[in-house]
């Protein structure tokens, strides 16, 4: 029965009230609103870069500044630095003009000082140095500028002995900000341009180029609505193949759901060993004294296994418990994950202590058991001192370590997404809240508390 209007007019068809944007008005939203986006993006990514290489000269010049100061230091009979000429910038001699040094030492933070700081003193951080480090701090300068600074400590032979000499340069960052400007105001009228070309040639595109996918947007509806399960006919014979493609699409869709969560755990289980040994050649190359490198691919490493781990863990986790593959074999899976942390740094130092008191079959997928497992003991070894014990008995896993523990008022948020209570130790904040998902799928029960003496003991009932 048709619906009735108010002023006795029939109502239009449900389905064209409801008619989702065309193809052409949605393309043509999208380039109005992601090209100004995405050349405002790459304005900023580009203001960005140019800064940071400006902030990089600078730093460059401020410590061949201090090189050259250091190498010019003489000393008078009594053992006090004289002051350093020759070879600097003619800003160092002009008042206030934008580059300043000064030399002194514990007793006299401006024992010397350049004649363009005048009548004022630069201000000193009151943490140590090591000798040799170079620290880079902002300060206020004179004339109300804001400095850039750069200090290091230096032990230099004297008539009276040893000395420790702090060696300061700033400079002014005003001509840096004002250059990111002037760079900012000279791209954007060439911005502004290819925002207009690539507006319209969207707009070509959609007006030319979409015009015969018309009837892809009614056939795709139907397919939303659950009102259809292919398209048959609905494309011009021009794009029978682009028709066939998505029926195949379509009638492959569940396998495509199920391989991809497969592939999921292939790729996961296959990079965390190349990720682990990785890391033991970056610790190779430590010791052989190419921290650089080192620490280059340590920083890469973490940030792959973080993002990679965390996220190919949660597509591959089952949706329910009847979903499992198998049951799985703790015995074989924690001997796996034991294995591969025993060739980390830090798994090499530990003791380990694994116990199966009885047939540690499991009705969880083999996947998920790992994973569980798997973030479990990973904590553990990154806070342990000295041991880490694995325990199964009465179908009670338990996972322990030596380490400080955790603050009471924090166990229950640990099991949070993202969060981390010590953001000086490596690791996404992701681990734990795995766990939490995985027990939740499999009506686990999670229990996380703190044991006598010292360290923490993470427990799980099947």
């Amino acid at each position: 029965m048709s619906e009735i209007r108010k002023d006795g007019q029939p109502a239009k068809d449900g389905r064209s009230a409801r008619r989702p944007l065309s193809i052409r008005a949605r393309f043509l939203i999208v380039s109005l609103v992601a090209v100004p986006s995405a050349l405002a993006l790459a304005a900023l990514f580009m203001v960005s870069v140019f800064s940071a290489n400006l902030e990089r000269r600078l730093d460059a010049e401020l410590t061949g500044h201090i090189n050259n100061i250091a190498a010019s230091l003489r000393f008078a009979a009594d053992g006090s630095p004289e002051r350093p000429a020759g070879f600097f910038d003619k800003r160092f001699e002009d008042a206030y003009g934008g580059l300043y040094w000064q030399i002194g030492d514990d007793t006299a933070p401006a024992r010397l000082r350049s004649q363009s700081l005048w009548d004022y003193t630069l201000p000193s951080p009151q943490d140590l140095l090591a000798d040799g480090a170079v620290h880079r701090y902002d300060i206020p300068g004179p004339d109300g500028a804001t400095l850039t600074a750069q200090q290091r400590q230096i032990m230099v032979p004297t008539p009276a002995g040893l000395k420790a000499l702090r060696i300061t340069v700033a400079a002014d960052r005003k001509p840096l900000e004002d250059a990111g400007y002037r760079f900012a105001v000279d791209i954007l009228p060439y911005l502004a341009g290819l925002a207009i070309f690539l507006i319209g040639a969207s707009l070509i595109q959609v007006v030319f180029g979409l015009r015969p996918l018309a009837a892809l947007t009614s056939g795709l509806d139907c397919i939303r609505e659950r009102r259809g399960g292919r398209l048959d006919g609905v494309l011009p014979k021009e794009f029978e193949p682009v028709e066939h493609s998505v029926n195949r699409l379509l009638d492959a869709q569940s396998q495509a759901i199920a391989k991809a969560r497969a592939r999921a755990g292939d790729l996961a289980h296959g990079l965390k060993t190349p990720l682990t040994v990785l890391s033991n050649d970056a610790l190779t190359l430590r010791q052989r004294g190419e921290i650089d490198m080192a620490d280059e691919i340590d920083r890469l490493v973490a940030l792959m296994r973080g993002h990679v781990e965390a996220e190919l863990a949660r597509s591959r986790i089952v949706a329910n418990a009847e979903l499992r593959q198998s049951d799985a074999d703790m015995e074989k899976i924690i001997g796996q994950i034991i294995r591969t942390l025993r060739r980390t740094p830090e798994g090499e130092a530990l003791i380990w202590q694994f116990d199966l008191g009885e047939p540690a079959e499991v009705p969880l997928d083999p996947h998920d058991l790992r994973e569980l497992v798997g973030n479990i003991v990973e904590n553990a070894v990154k806070w342990a001192r000295n041991e880490v014990s694995i325990t199964w008995k009465d179908r009670r896993l338990t996972i322990a370590d030596d380490g400080p523990g955790v603050a009471p008022e924090k166990i229950r948020s640990m099991t949070g997404r993202g969060v981390k209570l010590d953001e000086q130790v490596p690791g996404t904040g992701l681990g734990l809240s795995i766990v939490q998902e995985i027990c939740t799928v499999y009506d686990l029960t999670l229990s996380i508390e703190n044991r006598q003496g010292s360290g923490l003991q993470v427990s799980i009932w099947f």
